[in-house]
């Protein structure tokens, strides 16, 4: 009687009959034996179909499969040292559900718009979905260091009456006869959330408006914002190193072969442990002079900078203390220094720009009016926010961390299209 299994578990059964639901990725033969490489979605096996141990029935079907043809396949699941996942499946029988035909995406090269048009398609790839396993992996080990670490997940609203920091960058929809916006961020409703339960972190999609096509930009991303009551810059910065080590190790842990399958060199990997580094933009911009960039003190970094101060480390590095007219509104100018403020941005190695950026928020009411008034914001749209400064207000910080240029730097990938199944960039809503 054959046991039902699926290939991350065939380990199990060694020297059992399986049955396994399964899609042909490729086959190639050899006279008389048939090997047919299957995959399920948890991992691939080799199909072994020898002429003269099966019928004449099972050999033509074999025959007749084709790439992504999907069939129940049972056979004897043995030991082979020679294979990826160690195991092999000697075929007893098939069942075929579809031969596909003409599928478009063969092992030839294909255009990067020709596969984005078939993305659907193209997810089935060794390679994609190698990096929706890892994904999926950062995603379980981002919860599991907020949870273990006292921290309650909160559901911020995706719809939104505006943005404290404007709406030029917002997707614009009516709700009912007012007017709404596809959120941006959570963070001012995280802070909400700290004021209530302590150590608070959201999980959501974010949307911007920008029209940006570099290869760190989406329209539609993740991020994943924790907020901290009762917690100071300098502790927060050592949140944030504990928490890149502890997602970066549990994907080396736990994605061995999505990370072979990717052609990651997991050696730069295995440096990624805390404490990282740091830097003031004082510092930074020394550093940017001694390279040749003319760029003058109150500049933001683009890519090219963070690119070049990255690469004298092999962690990720913050960067601290940006000047404050460069930076939003509610950060914590520093008291010993009120022309900057108490952040980070912490930006990872090998090119990939900032992952994360955070800092301590304004905690004094008067200040916080004060920014209000500077930046022209409404606080009729969002007293609420004023609110948290006027009962029980409380020294806070806090972060965001953008899940796809995660992704794209663990799985060192060049663009982060291949970071989430169904990208939208600036041309592209299909499919």
């Amino acid at each position: 009687m054959a046991v039902k299994s699926v290939i991350r578990q065939v380990g199990n059964h060694v020297g059992e009959t399986v049955t396994i639901g399964a899609w042909v990725n490729n086959k190639r033969s050899s006279g008389k034996i048939q090997f047919l490489q299957l995959r399920d979605g948890t991992g691939y096996i080799q199909g072994v179909v020898v002429k003269s141990e099966v019928s004449e029935e099972i050999w033509d079907k074999a025959k007749s499969l084709t790439q992504e043809s999907s069939l129940y396949v049972e056979g004897i699941i043995r030991e082979e040292p020679r294979s990826a996942s160690g195991y092999e499946l000697t075929v007893t029988n098939i069942e075929i559900i579809h031969i596909t035909e003409n599928y478009p995406i063969t092992p030839k090269e294909h255009g990067v718009d020709f596969l984005m048009d078939h993305r659907h398609l193209w997810l089935r790839s060794s390679k994609q979905r190698a990096i929706m396993v890892i994904r999926a992996e950062i995603i379980r080990a981002v919860q599991q260091f907020f949870d273990d670490n006292g921290f309650t997940l909160v559901d911020p609203p995706i719809l939104t009456p505006t943005s404290a920091e404007g709406t030029t960058n917002l997707f614009h929809t009516k709700y009912f006869d007012e007017d709404a916006y596809l959120t941006q961020s959570g963070q001012l409703y995280m802070e909400a959330a700290a004021m209530a339960l302590g150590k608070v972190y959201s999980f959501g999609p974010t949307f911007r408006a920008e029209k940006s096509k570099t290869r760190r930009h989406l329209i539609e991303f993740w991020m994943i914002e924790p907020e901290m009551a009762f917690t100071d810059h300098e502790e927060s910065l050592k949140v944030q190193e504990n928490f890149i080590s502890y997602v970066v190790q549990s994907v080396l842990k736990n994605c061995k072969a999505e990370l072979e399958a990717v052609g990651r060199d997991v050696s730069k990997l295995e440096r990624i442990q805390a404490p990282f580094p740091r830097i003031t933009y004082d510092e930074a911009i020394e550093f940017l002079h001694t390279q040749d960039f003319d760029i003058p003190w109150g500049e933001d970094f683009g890519a090219p900078h963070e690119t070049a101060i990255a690469e004298r480390y092999e962690k990720p590095v913050f960067i601290t203390h940006y000047p404050k007219d460069i930076k939003a509104f509610y950060m914590k100018p520093d008291p010993n220094r009120p022309d900057v403020v108490l952040c980070a941005d912490m930006i990872a190695p090998e090119g990939y720009g900032e992952i994360i950026g955070g800092s301590q928020r304004i905690d004094d009411p008067e200040l916080m009016e004060e920014r209000f008034k500077e930046h022209n914001l409404s606080t009729e749209t969002y007293q609420w926010y004023l609110d948290l400064r006027k009962y029980g207000s409380v020294p806070h910080s806090g972060f965001g961390l953008g899940l796809e240029r995660t992704v794209a730097w663990i799985c060192g990938l060049d663009h982060v299209r291949e970071t989430i199944p169904f990208p939208r960039t600036l041309y592209r809503l299909y499919p």
